[in-house]
């Protein structure tokens, strides 16, 4: 199979690779990079256990080929170290099995970047991109509203 050089910005980090056309992005960053924080669930981006960031917005990874991400900045769970957000999940108890939680924190990071002011609505209506079958989202929702600065 043929194979191209590719150059990706991943969590500031540049890497340069070689990868199948084919090759999805999640496959890229676990396989080549060691980045294991996004995982494969369903592998059809219903789950949201592989969300990500591109370029401050959250991206389903087994729908990218990595192709497409040359040029845009890539953010995967292990760049969001010491996050308001992670400690936020701690601190509310936002997780069980911690499966679907990289991808849960990847997503409310964006949500919060994109939506500082996001009501409950916004945050339900985010939330509904990723599954979690283990816990309620109202711990997840309070974590959001925690760092929103909206203690309830």
């Amino acid at each position: 199979m043929r194979t191209y050089s590719l150059t990706l910005d991943v969590n500031g980090e540049i890497y340069t690779l070689m990868v199948s056309p084919a090759d999805t992005l999640l496959y890229t960053l676990r396989r080549y990079m060691g980045l294991k924080g996004a995982k494969p669930g369903c592998l059809n981006g219903d789950c949201g256990a592989c969300t990500i960031n591109i370029d401050g917005w959250p991206m389903k990874s087994c729908l990218m080929l990595a192709v497409e991400a040359e040029g845009k900045k890539v953010t995967t769970i292990e760049g969001l170290q010491g996050t308001a957000i992670q400690q936020a999940f701690i601190d509310h108890f936002a997780f069980q099995c911690g499966y679907c939680t990289p991808g849960f924190i990847m997503n409310c990071h964006s949500l919060i970047e994109q939506h500082p002011d996001a009501d409950d609505e916004k945050i339900k209506e985010w939330l509904e991109s990723n599954i979690c079958r283990c816990t309620s989202y109202a711990e997840i929702e309070r974590a959001v509203k925690s760092v929103l600065g909206r203690n309830e």
